[in-house]
């Protein structure tokens, strides 16, 4: 059976690792094209072609799904199926009737719920407690095809979306060869999604890191994971941007546990300093930061960073207005 694997993050390592080590033969890897990476711009390979490369599998790079020699290339290799893996690109009708099989996905959630390009992040952010892989067969849709197979993964209270990511990734390897395997001798029937409970999980941008101190400290933990390693949370303090990586909740019962009955803190405001954590009132709850980053610095634990600053209370954390 030959197999085309187009995906191009981490995420999608083990899927390719997985083809490669089963009975399939990956006849051909497609990636996006290398971009410039980091404050030096240079060239880096994605994750995918850096593997491909030490089992010397074909690797084409095309800047346009629709581009003749890619397709004449994609024709070549005469796939019986087409493996996607956060490919992160949307397959054109000619590419997804091209092999007899199918092109199918390895999706980072539990579809039809967090359809797009952030399925992980948003099921941390929005505070689930489980997530799944679903492997599907591809239409012209977004994340709108027929489903295969399924397994839950759960997202414990201290995950990031980077550890539940990486844990997904490997489930995702395994049950795609084990799918495929039933897909192929027909022994399992794609069943279409519900519409009706279909959600959605928009691309992240930069700017959605900013937080919002009128919610609850929950929702910004939550976020504050959710975005981790990328965007990241930040807020503004003393006019300096602050990346915000660890923090721990504290629940409230009314006013503040450090305001008196006369004071009353707005959300945002540094209510309390110690030597292993800065306290701010939220919307509801205190937010402990207990490893932040400061601009142009590395990560650090706020007990390092309080021994050489001073950080007061009623200082204000500034972010998001609403």
């Amino acid at each position: 059976m030959r197999v085309v694997f187009m995906g191009t993050p981490d995420f999608a390592v083990p899927t390719l690792q997985h083809l490669v080590h089963s009975e399939f033969s990956v006849v051909g890897v497609v990636c996006q094209p290398d971009r410039p990476s980091g404050r030096g711009k240079k060239i880096k390979f994605g994750p995918v072609k850096t593997f491909a490369q030490t089992r010397n599998l074909p690797i084409v790079q095309p800047e346009k799904m629709k581009d003749p020699t890619f397709l004449d290339t994609l024709r070549s290799w005469n796939p019986d199926v087409i493996v996607v893996a956060a490919f992160g690109r949307i397959l054109p009708q000619v590419i997804l009737e091209l092999p007899p099989k199918g092109c199918v996905n390895v999706h980072g959630s539990l579809l039809p719920k967090y359809r797009g390009a952030a399925p992980i992040q948003w099921a941390v952010i929005n505070g689930e407690r489980q997530t799944g892989i679903t492997i599907m067969v591809m239409d012209k849709g977004m994340d709108t095809g027929a489903i295969l197979e399924q397994q839950v993964v759960p997202i414990n209270s201290e995950d990031t979306a980077g550890i539940v990511a990486s844990r997904m990734a490997e489930v995702g390897g395994v049950l795609l060869v084990s799918t495929l395997q039933k897909w192929i001798a027909g022994t399992v029937v794609a069943q279409p999604q519900n519409e009706s409970e279909a959600t959605l999980a928009p691309v992240l941008k930069k700017d959605d890191g900013l937080l919002d101190w009128n919610q609850s400290a929950k929702t910004l933990a939550n976020r504050i994971r959710g975005l981790a390693p990328w965007p990241g949370g930040y807020t503004f303090v003393g006019g300096e941007r602050w990346g915000i990586w660890n923090v721990r909740v504290e629940e409230q019962e009314g006013d503040s546990a450090f305001s008196s009955k006369e004071e009353h803190y707005v959300p945002g405001t540094i209510i309390g300093v110690t030597k292993h954590a800065i306290q701010i009132q939220t919307g509801h709850g205190v937010l402990h930061f207990i490893e932040i980053q400061p601009a142009n610095k590395k990560r650090m634990a706020v007990a390092d960073y309080v021994a050489g600053h001073r950080i007061e209370v009623g200082m204000q954390c500034v972010g998001k207005s609403g």
